[in-house]
């Protein structure tokens, strides 16, 4: 596994992705509303990994949810494999608990999302771009 992207909740994308592009030094964004997780996306590209702003676009999407709770910040990584059916197996098998089943994603992923008691806190996202 490898690691995919960084996410971040924010309360405005497009805002917030100027600030992150210059900061990071990056010279593209591409912006992305995923309406199974009720978010707009912005992705910066960098050399290893990229950084997701996600904005909530709707009253019930998670987002708006941790945003409510914690404000902006850091909501979870998210991990790479290209195999995410079997991973999601093998992992069951040791024991980690899943949010929910697999799902389409952004960019045309597949992904699931790993309950944080099972990695001590953290929010991690299974992402795979084979079917």
């Amino acid at each position: 596994m490898k690691i995919n992207h960084i996410a971040i909740a924010v309360h405005d994308v497009e805002e917030s992705a100027k600030v992150y592009k210059e900061a990071l030094g990056s010279d593209s964004i591409l912006f992305e509303t995923v309406p199974s997780e009720g978010v707009k996306i912005a992705i910066i590209p960098l050399e290893n990994c990229t950084v997701e702003l996600m904005q909530p676009t709707s009253k019930s999407s998670p987002i708006k949810k941790f945003l409510e709770k914690r404000g902006p910040g850091l909501h979870h990584i998210a991990l790479e494999t290209p195999d995410i059916d079997g991973e999601v197996e093998r992992m069951k098998g040791c024991g980690v608990q899943f949010l929910g089943s697999v799902r389409p994603g952004s960019a045309g992923t597949r992904v699931t999302f790993i309950h944080p008691k099972s990695l001590h806190g953290v929010l991690a996202e299974l992402c795979s771009t084979s079917s």
